[in-house]
């Protein structure tokens, strides 16, 4: 009789899971040229506590320069280290100048704004990172320079990592324009996407196509998106980018009206897709396409697609990148609505209760002679923000990573000379982070390792056994905090995210089943359909893996995503079979009914809130055939 070995649990598969990919070696060089240089430059210039901060900021500019165009690394990297830089501004002032209690109730409230502006995305959930690390550094971490010195310095630090990312060249920079390498790849990107749904159209693997399709389209949207000098494309380069993407989306559509069909299409299809992929990529033209069967209206739509590919290729004359900006109202509404309140009370009292344990055990005299307490409250930070995966899956990576880190830290400092052998293990480690981020354990690792030396170049003492017994209890705190009640419903923000994909997803479907013929808004509502649903499944997947205790609250949110997909997928459908004929067949219609119906039970289960859908009751009349959309009356 054979035994079925037991099924590992979610949050330890989580805990165990890496991701893969090339070794990113122009992140590699910048990690090289990031906290060493800096730290040397201090310690030559007499001011060694000014360099730990510098490097500080140029680590975490590290950790946030994520793949992507030089762009959005403005962004990215930039927002975080000024809310950084405020962070340790206040730290240091309040800390200088405030009594204990005072100063745990200020860093409390910082918690609750840092966890508030986490619901705004990762660039939001980043900078509250770096708010609380600053306010912790500066106030348990006394240095003889004033806070705005310090708070320049890490600015400083940052700025030169930034520096680095725009100037030094990447493997994709030799083609075409220097600047925007990683637009183009993100781009060709999409394009590859395309192609690789159209060859699984038919297959199992087609759902998991389309979601790619949907992660390579949200990337080139924000690749193409970030911050620049003026509101409009201003060089032909970037006109062409724009294009290029602009003339991906009615193809993406086509692929997923194909997909939803379930029908295997010709082995021809996905050749023009990957042409046009190269072509981007290597910034050359596109050459002849191949035309596919034109026998269905989605394959129709596809042909259509690639030849106004074609067209805006050779013109180059711009696209509209379909984004959605958000009002500074609808920003305010997510961070004081629920998912910005259970993310903030939770940072708030997850921080506030490491701040004070820290300062007792300060007064106490745990920490030995010294005055930095940090160290405690700043792990307490990397633990509870749960954008950074489950709450399990992070104890156990940040104890371990902690642990190993310490060791060999321990290790390293009895053998190696001081300063030079310190500042030589900042800069390896700098180099280590962009491979070391596939894991948060390892990750964990090389900044323990880096940090530890940065602070003894800085005139601490080796404190290893320390830190671990520190990020231990922080782990303990982070725990039992983590499964208290709240004030706010336990799964809010899921259902909050999930409300929102739900909204997205009814705004798209009124609109094709209205009487627009405006494709441009068509497409803008499909982007944000999608965009609004993938972000929903990424949290309802990090949820799915806490612990049961918490887990359990994510209990049927999956089934409704699944859902939502579909109804979107089948309004993509409806969309290129409207745009050929002007009217749906009894197979769309039935869908829509189908999914009505099902979003309907899942209501009364999962507690999220679904407005009543716009389904098609019957097909559109002939008198619809020559508008290319059918009319909202016919559906109830």
């Amino acid at each position: 009789m054979s035994r079925t070995t037991p099924a590992v649990p979610l949050w330890l598969a989580h805990a165990l899971r890496a991701q893969r990919g090339p070794v990113p070696w122009s992140a590699v060089t910048r990690g090289v040229l990031g906290g060493g240089p800096l730290l040397v430059a201090a310690v030559l210039a007499g001011h060694p506590t000014l360099g730990v901060v510098a490097a500080v900021g140029a680590m975490f500019a590290g950790i946030n320069d994520r793949p992507g165009s030089r762009r959005v690394s403005v962004s990215r990297i930039g927002v975080p280290a000024l809310a950084g830089a405020a962070g340790l501004l206040v730290g240091t002032y309040a800390g200088d100048h405030l009594p204990a209690v005072l100063l745990t109730l200020l860093l409390t409230g910082c918690g609750l704004v840092a966890g508030a502006v986490s619901a705004l995305g990762p660039i939001g959930s980043a900078a509250g990172i770096q708010l609380l690390v600053g306010a912790a550094v500066g106030a348990g971490m006394p240095l003889p320079e004033p806070g705005w010195q310090r708070a320049l310095a890490l600015l400083a630090g940052a700025a030169w990592l930034l520096l680095l990312r725009l100037v030094l060249p990447t493997p994709g920079s030799l083609a075409g324009d220097f600047r925007f390498d990683g637009e183009r790849h993100a781009v060709a990107g999409v394009y590859e996407a395309v192609a690789a749904l159209l060859d699984a159209t038919g297959s199992p693997t087609a759902i998991a196509r389309r979601a790619a399709l949907t992660a390579a389209l949200d990337h080139a949207q924000d690749a193409l998106a970030g911050p620049r000098l003026r509101r409009y494309a201003s060089s032909a380069a970037e006109r062409r980018l724009h294009a290029q993407y602009a003339a991906a989306l009615p193809l993406a559509e086509a692929a997923t009206a194909l997909a939803w069909a379930g029908e295997v299409v010709p082995a021809r299809a996905s050749e023009g897709p990957r042409r046009l992929a190269v072509a981007v990529r290597g910034g050359a033209s596109t050459g002849p396409l191949p035309a596919p069967s034109r026998s269905v209206p989605a394959l129709r739509a596809l042909d259509d697609a690639l030849l106004r590919a074609a067209v805006a290729f050779d013109r180059a004359d711009g696209g509209d990148l379909h984004t959605r900006r958000r009002s500074r109202a609808a920003l305010t509404r997510t961070v004081l609505g629920t998912r910005g309140q259970e993310y903030g009370l939770r940072v708030a009292l997850c921080f506030g209760v490491s701040v004070a344990v820290a300062q007792a055990l300060y007064h106490a005299r745990w920490y030995g002679q010294h005055d930095h307490w940090y160290w405690l409250p700043v792990t307490a930070v990397f633990l509870v923000k749960p954008d950074l995966g489950p709450l399990a899956s992070r104890v156990l990576n940040r104890a371990a990573g902690t642990v190993l880190g310490a060791l060999l830290f321990a290790g390293f400092a009895a053998v190696l000379p001081r300063p030079e052998g310190l500042i030589a293990l900042v800069a390896v480690s700098g180099a280590l982070i962009p491979v070391a981020a596939r894991h948060f354990a390892a990750q964990t690792t090389v900044v323990t390792v880096l940090v530890l030396a940065l602070v003894m170049v800085g005139g601490e003492p080796q404190a290893s056994v320390a830190r671990i017994g520190e990020t231990l209890l922080a782990c303990a705190i982070v725990l039992v905090v983590g499964h208290l009640p709240m004030p706010v419903r336990r799964g809010g923000a899921l259902r909050a995210r999930l409300a929102e994909a739900e909204d997205a997803a009814h705004a798209y479907l009124t609109h094709v089943l209205g009487a627009s013929d405006d494709r441009a808004a068509r497409w803008t509502l499909r982007r944000e359909a999608y965009r609004t649903l993938a972000e929903a499944r990424g949290a309802i997947a990090l949820a799915s893996a806490e612990l049961p205790a918490l887990a359990r609250h994510s209990h049927g949110t999956d089934e409704v995503a699944a859902l939502l997909e579909q109804l979107v997928d089948t309004t993509t459908a409806c969309a290129v079979h409207l745009d050929d004929t002007g009217r749906l067949d009894p197979r769309h219609t039935e869908r829509l009914a189908e999914l009505r119906d099902a979003l309907a039970e899942r209501r009364e289960h999962v507690g999220v809130r679904l407005p009543e859908l716009p389904v098609a009751g019957r097909a559109a009349g002939p008198e619809n055939l020559g508008t290319g959309r059918a009319s909202s009356d016919e559906f109830r």
